[in-house]
Order: structure tokens, then C-alpha cells, then sequence
């Protein structure tokens, strides 16, 4: 079993920043893409930002340019740095992994339980 922990949210005015943190622990595990997904109030949730084992990043158009996703395997850690933040960017943001169970030998998925971010105008 693998535990996340988010860390970050809070409130923050239009155009601020906040930087969201998830700390990966429990188990024998080997990292692999690192994700955060965005749920807004009556939304779905959905993927915003993906980190690959080897540093590749991909972004949601919405946030492409704004956000930025990063990662410390040492730390097993995944970040998200929110710049530019917008009314339509509040909500809850969860992190997820995708990892390779070293006793199990096999690929699985866990999520974090969520952090909140409000973005007042």
C-alpha cells in the first residue's frame, strides 16, 4: 500500500500562486508518472499535469504555461507550482501515482485525499 499526502491549498486571490506538495511513503515501491488532477465545484475530475519517470511533463491546455510540475524521487515527492491562478482554477486537487509494487510485481494507482484551493476575485 502506498500513502499520499497533499499539502498547499488554501486561499489565494486572483493572479496569485500557490505550490501544491504530495509525499509518496508506505510499502516497496518504485515510482513512476506522477499526475495531479483538478475537480471543480460540479466538475469532473481531471488530469492537469502529468511528470513521466524521466522528467517529461505534460499540461492540460488550461494551465499549460501557468503551472508547472515537478518531482524529487529521493524524496518521493511530486510538486505543483500555480502561478497566474484564476477563478476557474478553484477546487480540489488531488495527486496520483502510478507505481510499480515491488512484492506484488505489478503496476498500480493511488490518489491522494485532496487539497483545497480557492481563488477569490
Amino acid at each position: 500500500q502506498v500513502q499520499l499526502v497533499e499539502s498547499g491549498g488554501g486561499l489565494v486571490q486572483e493572479g496569485g500562486s500557490l505550490r501544491l506538495s504530495c509525499a509518496a511513503s508506505g510499502g516497496s515501491f518504485r515510482l513512476t508518472d506522477m499526475s495531479w488532477y483538478h475537480r471543480g465545484p460540479d466538475q469532473e475530475r481531471r488530469e492537469v499535469a502529468r511528470i513521466k519517470l524521466g522528467g517529461e511533463t505534460i499540461y492540460e491546455g488550461s494551465v499549460e504555461g501557468r503551472f508547472t510540475i515537478s518531482r524529487d524521487d529521493a524524496k518521493k515527492m511530486v510538486y505543483l507550482q500555480m502561478n497566474h491562478l484564476r477563478p476557474e482554477d478553484m477546487g480540489t486537487y488531488y495527486c496520483k501515482v502510478h507505481v510499480w509494487e515491488l512484492l506484488n510485481e505489478r503496476y498500480a494507482d493511488y490518489w491522494g485525499q485532496g487539497t483545497r484551493v480557492t481563488v477569490s476575485s
